[in-house]
């Protein structure tokens, strides 16, 4: 299936959550925190803007690694993988490689 999130939403394949601590010991999935990081996987047209009706780009792109809000957006099952659709309020940062 393929996905083309609309206006101001972005799809992201969130990171792997960490399966050990620093010192070897294994977190049971029960204690991993849900990750706040992940790759980009679609990105809508933008939002129109009220006043004009023009519509504004987003900043982010396909292909690019983003921080999110720990509680933002919905999860989604598509081909048996795990991905998020995000407003663009939610992305906090983009990380730089």
């Amino acid at each position: 299936m393929k996905l083309q999130p609309l206006e101001d939403r972005i799809v992201v394949r969130p990171a792997e959550s960490e399966e050990r601590t620093a010192s070897g010991l294994v977190i049971p999935d029960t204690a991993k925190e849900k990750p706040q990081q992940g790759e980009v996987l679609a990105v809508g047209p933008g939002k129109r803007a009220e006043s004009s009706g023009e519509l504004i780009p987003l900043d982010i792109k396909a292909g690019d690694r983003i921080v999110f809000s720990k509680f933002g957006g919905t999860e989604i099952t598509v081909d048996g993988e795990e991905l998020l659709i995000l407003a663009s309020r939610d992305v906090l940062a983009k990380v730089e490689k």
